[in-house]
């Protein structure tokens, strides 16, 4: 018990402003919405665990829940002062239409969005989309707007992770070691996060963007307003979109 509480003071003593950052890039002739457009912002994606001693993440079904649940009150409320005809799925039976269609539009653009983050963002570039974004769904993505009605999906997908007791007891050890010159500290919890927004008319992505923050924590509803803030907050256009590279300091 007194080590624990020995970690948590040491680990106190580290709580410095913390970044969050985000980059946008984008199709270059898009230009975000405006007027009377339909879109639909499909079910977030979210993964929500515990950070273990060893550095793995156990997933936690209760804490994925209740950050969902954040994200898509945060998304209702944002979403709400954009005009447009916006509708928020919680979930793919509320989107409407053909649920297996649903769930193959969801599995693709998974795989598309590791992709842009892997070629787009991780230096991982591919030779012929190295100085342009081009990327699509395809006829599924046409498909299911033919069938559902909308102009636009906004896809949405976010990971977080919070030390447990045995993370923090070690981060500190690790801290007493620096204060001796031998200094190799381990990450403590971390999220990331993407969205994308798919032009339902031509199956492009046509804007992406990305986050990454050791700041806020999604299961508060605070954390998830700040999350889609920074994520959606300023759709840049095509031509600004590679420019628009932000960071913020907000306290750990």
């Amino acid at each position: 018990m007194k080590s624990a509480k020995l970690a948590l003071v040491l680990t106190g003593a580290l709580v410095l402003p913390a970044c969050t950052s985000t980059k946008q890039m984008a199709d270059v002739g898009f230009t975000p919405p405006e007027g009377n457009y339909r879109l639909l912002v499909m079910r977030p994606d979210v993964s929500v665990g515990l950070l273990t001693a060893g550095g793995s993440v156990e997933p936690r079904e209760d804490w994925t829940d209740q950050a969902r649940a954040n994200i898509i009150t945060a998304l209702r409320k944002q979403q709400a002062g954009r005009g447009g005809a916006v509708k928020v799925a919680s979930a793919r039976e509320e989107v409407g239409g053909d649920p297996a269609m649903v769930a193959d539009l969801e599995r693709l653009h998974k795989a598309v969005g590791a992709s842009i983050a892997l070629h787009k963002y991780l230096g991982q570039k591919l030779p012929t989309k190295k100085d342009r974004f081009d990327w699509t769904l395809g006829r599924q993505a046409v498909a299911f707007g033919a069938a559902s009605g909308f102009d636009y999906a906004l896809f949405l997908h976010a990971e977080d992770s919070f030390s447990s007791t045995g993370r923090v007891a070690l981060q500190a050890v690790s801290f007493l070691g620096c204060m001796v010159g031998v200094c190799i500290m381990p990450k403590g919890g971390q999220r990331s996060a993407y969205a994308s927004l798919v032009d339902l008319k031509t199956g492009q992505v046509v804007w992406f963007n990305t986050l990454s923050s050791t700041a806020g924590d999604i299961r508060t509803p605070e954390g998830a307003e700040d999350l889609v803030d920074d994520l959606l907050g300023r759709m840049e256009p095509g031509a600004m979109a590679k420019s628009a590279e932000t960071s913020t300091q907000r306290k750990a």
